[in-house]
Parts: structure tokens; sequence; C-alpha cells
């Protein structure tokens, strides 16, 4: 069940991405200043992932999704309703408020049930499960922008966010583990046996300590350079292949983003069975009384070496080249093996995340997820202005060389992480807690 949050943030953001351009004309304004509406709800996600995960640890997982899925529902309805760009974002803000704990958390809970050697099994599943949403969501989005308006589509996001209320109300159970949560602690250090609720200010900021860790930082960045290459291709897909081979149907535009979503699909369950299998193979190698975290990000190097890197290079070269349905072909299999490429990183990123620092795992989520996100944010209010200016072709490029830095940082991790590690302790896992 918490799969349905995180579902529900990238259906917001795929919904919304294909009916750009409608939103520009209806709303008096321009690709680009609607496309920065994107890089808004990735901020807005940051923050809330930092508020959710904090009040997680103290509360628990149930609470925080009870309370944030009814902002989606709320947002979704304003988004539909506004009648300025200015409006317009403030709603969007709101919706991704109600959805930003869905990464953080989700994480979280795979961490409180999975043991080590299942963690990226389990965390490949989920990541699986919840992109379903780039999958459908364009699609859906896309055909709603066309056949009915953008508008009907936001509204549809809201009945879909009650719907997922109503799951977790009636599905999903606590999964933090007892006495663990803050508000177990301060129950028992003051002697109180009564389950009444008892509010406390929690500073959401306090994770951000966590990022002192360079292995923690590297990570992070090296997801986020990733990333830039799924937004590169998708986020202007309308200004790209869109212009390039004549397609102005919203829904044949959100009809492209299939082969990312079934990338992804595809890619997370290998990737993260791949990662345990390294794991695995590591503590058969090294004896169970000694603990190598690094080892479960070998897995992405093959990711972060060809097919992310790649893909977007590829894509650009045939989006400048080849003309037809041979070229429109060619950028959909580029859009299929980035999906695979990007969740070949992202998913033993993830699970080596929640391996090093297990007992704050949402909160260690929630810093990563912000620091990425204040990177996202700013390379994706710069994919339209860069392609106007400069051109397809060598935005791609752009992109491929921060791909191929993923790569390096991961490799750096890898063989330096254990000395890295002791530079800063920020309370990481250790082999007792393993």
């Amino acid at each position: 069940m918490h799969d349905t949050q995180l579902t529900s943030l990238v259906f917001a953001s795929g919904t919304f991405v294909p009916s750009i351009p409608q939103i520009a004309v209806d709303l008096n304004s321009t690709g680009p200043t609607i496309s920065f509406a994107v890089s808004l709800s990735i901020l807005a996600s940051a923050l809330g992932a930092m508020v959710s995960a904090t009040y997680s640890s103290f509360y628990g997982r149930r609470p925080v999704y009870l309370i944030g899925t009814p902002l989606l529902c709320i947002g979704s309805i304003g988004v539909a309703l506004s009648n300025g760009v200015a409006e317009m974002m403030i709603w969007r803000l709101i919706q991704a408020l109600g959805t930003s704990g869905g990464m953080s958390i989700g994480a979280a809970v795979i961490g409180d049930i999975y043991k080590l050697t299942q963690r990226g099994t389990a965390m490949g599943i989920f990541f699986g499960a919840s992109l379903l949403g780039p999958a459908l969501a364009p699609v859906a989005g896309g055909w709603g922008a066309h056949y009915a308006s953008w508008r009907w589509t936001q509204i549809a996001l809201a009945i879909w966010g009650f719907l997922a209320f109503l799951s977790i109300l009636l599905f999903f159970p606590e999964t933090s583990h007892p006495g663990s949560r803050g508000i177990d602690k301060l129950r028992e250090l003051e002697g109180q046996s009564s389950k009444r609720c008892i509010w406390v200010w929690l500073n959401p900021f306090a994770s951000l300590t966590l990022l002192r860790s360079p292995n923690l930082v590297l990570s992070t960045l090296a997801g986020a350079a990733v990333l830039i290459t799924d937004y590169v291709l998708l986020m202007p897909v309308a200004y790209t292949i869109g212009v390039k081979y004549n397609i102005t149907n919203e829904f044949l535009i959100g009809a492209c983003f299939i082969p990312c979503g079934l990338g992804n699909i595809i890619g997370a369950p290998i990737a993260g069975w791949l990662s345990d299998r390294v794991v695995i193979a590591s503590r058969t190698k090294y004896g169970t009384d000694i603990w190598r975290p690094e080892a479960r990000l070998k897995a992405a190097l093959p990711g972060a070496m060809l097919p992310v890197p790649l893909s977007v290079l590829l894509s650009g070269l045939v989006t400048h080249f080849v003309q037809g349905k041979v070229g429109l072909i060619l950028n959909l299999f580029c859009f299929l093996m980035n999906g695979i490429g990007v969740d070949l990183v992202l998913t033993p990123a993830s699970a080596y995340i929640v391996d090093v620092v297990h007992e704050r795992s949402a909160e260690v989520m929630a810093a990563t997820t912000g620091l990425r996100a204040i990177v996202l944010a700013a390379a994706t209010s710069g994919i339209l202005p860069s392609i106007k200016y400069i051109g397809v072709l060598a935005t791609d490029v752009i992109a491929t060389v921060i791909a191929w830095s993923a790569f390096v940082m991961i490799w750096v991790i890898i063989r330096y992480g254990q000395r890295m590690r002791e530079w800063v302790d920020v309370g990481y896992t250790t082999l007792k807690d393993v």
C-alpha cells in the first residue's frame, strides 16, 4: 500500500507534462513558464519529504500518509480550477506537498520490513510498482487533455488521491518497529501508558546534518545526474520529437512516455535483484563478520556507464539527423533504454543509502531527496531554454557528460567508501545493527 503515494507523485507530474502546451495557451502563457511548475513541484516535494520523514520517525509511517494524501486531492482540485499562472503554481505546490512522503517513507517502510540481503529486491519491486505512474500518467494526461481538458485530468487525479487515501486507511498497517518511534520513547521516558496523542514540534531540517557524509552526498548527486537525463528526454518531448515528427495530439505525445515507463518497470526489479546478489556474494567472500555496504553499488556501475548516457546521446543524434517513422521509433527505443538504465542506478543507490543509515532511514531518504531536488529543480528549469538557444543535440550532449559523471561518483564510493565513512560519523549502521 505504500506504493500508492509514490505512484501519486509520479502520476501528478506525468499527467501534467503532456498538457504543458495546452495549459500555456489556456492561461495565456508560454511553455517554458508553465514548465517551471515542474521545477517548483520538485522543490516542494523535497521540503515536504523532510517534514514527512521527520514526523514519520516520531509518530510512525501510517499517520503521515493519512495526513499527506488529502493534500494531493485539495491541490489537484485547486490546479483544475486555476485561472492564472500564479494561482496554478500555488496549487501545484500544495499538490506536490501531498505526495512528497512517497519516496522517503516508502523506502523507510522497505527498511522496516526487509532484512539486508532482501532489501535490494524489495526496493526494486517497490520502485517497479510505483513507477507505473510514468508509464500510464502521460497517456492518461494526454488523452484527457486532447479529448476533454487538462483540467479534467486534475479532477481525475483528485479522485485517484481519494482512493489512495481509502486504501491506506483500510489496509496499510504501521510498520515502525515497536518502541522505535519517538512518541514511544517519549511516553516511556515520562512514564505514560496512555495512547493519547501528544503533539511535539520537530525540526524538519535536522535530517540535513546527515549530508555531512561524503558517501551520502556522492550517491545522491549520482542519482541526480542520471535523473537529469530522464527529464531532458521527457519534459520537453512536445517541443523535441513532437515538433520534429509533427505530433500535436496530446494523447500521442503522452504515449511517447510509455517506453520509458516500461523501462522503469523492467529495470527496477532487475536492479534490486542484482544488488542483493552482489551483497550476498560479498558476504560469502569476506564472511558474515565483515560488512562492506559499498559492495551493493557495484550493481549500479553498468547502468551508469552505458544505457543512461548513451540513451540520451543517441536520442539527440537521432532527433537531429533522422527523419520520419524510423527516427521516431529509434527515439522511443532510447526512452526504453533510459528507463531501464536509470533504475539500474537508482535502485542500488537507494538501497545503499538505507543500508548505511538504517536507524534513520526515512530521514536520510528525505535529506538526500532534498539535495537531489535542488539539483533537479535547477537543471529542469534550464532544459527548455537550453533547447531553444543551443538546440536538442547540444543539450543532450551536456546531459550525456553529466550522466557519465554519475559513473565516476559511484566508482569513488566503491573504492574509497569505507575510508570516507571514517572521516565523518553520522551514525552509520554497524555490523551489529545488520
